[in-house]
């Protein structure tokens, strides 16, 4: 299974949706997540991880907030309020969703 950036941000640009599911298997769900201008993402009932597609800026995590490059990896725990900000008009990211509702416990 291989899915390609440019052709998932294709599909998303046909869908004129800010993301968009394209693989599922068991727990785990993979979209690509591409706002425009604001995050208006809301917490997530599942643990998280993102990998950055393109793009620069920073994100916000539990209040923390750090800068973002190309290839950064960010976690986010089920539940903790998290968002995108200042970030440029070409940023899109991988997402992907996995484990049980609630989130896995350490």
């Amino acid at each position: 299974m291989k899915i390609n950036p440019q052709e998932a941000l294709e599909k998303l640009a046909k869908k004129e949706a800010s993301f968009m599911t394209l693989f599922e298997h068991g727990t785990l769900a993979v979209e690509i997540y591409k706002p425009e201008k604001v995050d208006l993402q809301q917490p997530h009932s599942r643990d998280e991880v993102y990998v950055v597609v393109s793009g620069t800026g920073e994100f916000v995590n539990d209040g923390v907030r750090t800068s973002f490059t190309p290839g950064d990896f960010l976690f986010v725990p089920a539940g903790v309020e998290h968002r995108f900000e200042n970030f440029t008009d070409d940023f899109s990211t991988w997402v992907m969703f996995y484990g049980p509702e609630g989130g896995e416990k350490k």
